[in-house]
């Protein structure tokens, strides 16, 4: 059967006439830039990213240098350190690490102020300017040691003893590490009696690793006491207290337990040499349960045993 022709058909084009399809994609020349480069709208919308705290320099104490206009300086530094610019506060904190080293007179009648800005400042999540203030509090320390306690009202010391612990026990090492730093230099720096009273209420801390710092810090401040200072502050909530950290879970808190012990044994046998043994294990016994005692007593009669040898 023949087929019939369809009318409504599309005439057949030759392909010499047929128009060519654009392409959609044009190619890529090696020699310039991706279109993504080029387009200045993406450009704008995506500017290249700089890591800022890269730049951020951290300065030694030992690098820091005087002021040469002093006076003047110190009118503008409370103003750089409420700036709310954090790089203008990692300056304003470096200055005032160099007054607290060069010009610490200067800086004295706003201590408390500063210390309020360091708390802040440790608790702000830039790393760069936690850090910057962890080393400004060492300077503090080691330049004002006990007028820290006695310009400052109690609330700012106990703020910032606080935050350094905390920052001590956290997972940035080298966060962590500058406050360990910190920390030694304020046992170096203030005189033990009054920080062992402020360092007593932070070994009662919910969290393990900050009841391990300020443990450490403790066993120090009792490494550098005189006999006389250990009854001032209480033998006994001393004892005691040194008996529950022996149980604590963290081995550095046990650790700084064990040492506090052993501080305590020497001054108390330094006071009574006759007998020293049976007056240590009485007054043990005396003031902390059966198996406190037994923990206590063995640990300076085994010390006491190898002395001995």
């Amino acid at each position: 059967m023949a087929l019939r022709p369809i009318d409504n058909a599309l005439p057949i084009t030759p392909d010499r006439d047929r128009p060519k399809k654009q392409s959609k994609f044009s190619v890529r020349n090696n020699n310039k830039q991706s279109d993504f480069a080029l387009n200045n709208e993406n450009r704008d919308q995506f500017p290249p990213t700089i890591n800022t705290e890269a730049a951020i320099d951290y300065i030694s104490s030992a690098d820091l240098k005087p002021f040469t206009d002093p006076e003047v300086q110190i009118q503008s530094l409370i103003q750089g350190l409420e700036s709310k610019d954090w790089m203008k506060i990692c300056d304003s904190l470096n200055d005032a690490r160099r007054f607290a080293i060069y010009h610490s007179a200067l800086l004295l009648p706003m201590l408390e102020k500063v210390m309020l800005v360091l708390v802040k400042a440790m608790k702000n999540p830039r790393s760069a300017l936690c850090k910057t203030s962890i080393m400004a509090s060492s300077d503090l320390f080691n330049g004002y040691g006990d007028k820290l306690l006695q310009c400052t009202g109690a609330d700012a010391f106990d703020h910032l003893l606080l935050q350094l612990l905390l920052k001590a026990s956290q997972d940035k090492r080298f966060v962590c590490e500058e406050a360990d730093k910190a920390l030694k230099e304020m046992v170096q720096s203030v005189t033990p009696l009054p920080l062992l009273h402020k360092l007593q209420a932070c070994v009662g801390h919910a969290n393990l690793r900050v009841r391990a710092k300020a443990a450490m810090s403790i066993s120090s401040c009792v490494a550098k006491m005189r006999p006389e200072e250990l009854n001032e502050f209480g033998s006994v909530g001393l004892i005691q207290m040194a008996a529950e950290l022996l149980n604590d879970r963290l081995p550095e808190a046990r650790e700084a337990a064990r040492s506090v012990v052993m501080s305590m044994y020497e001054s108390f046998v330094f006071d009574h040499e006759d007998q020293k043994q049976e007056a240590w294990q009485n007054f043990c016994q005396s003031n902390l349960t059966a198996l406190h005692a037994q923990s206590v007593v063995k640990i300076t009669s085994t010390q006491y045993t190898h002395t001995v040898t």
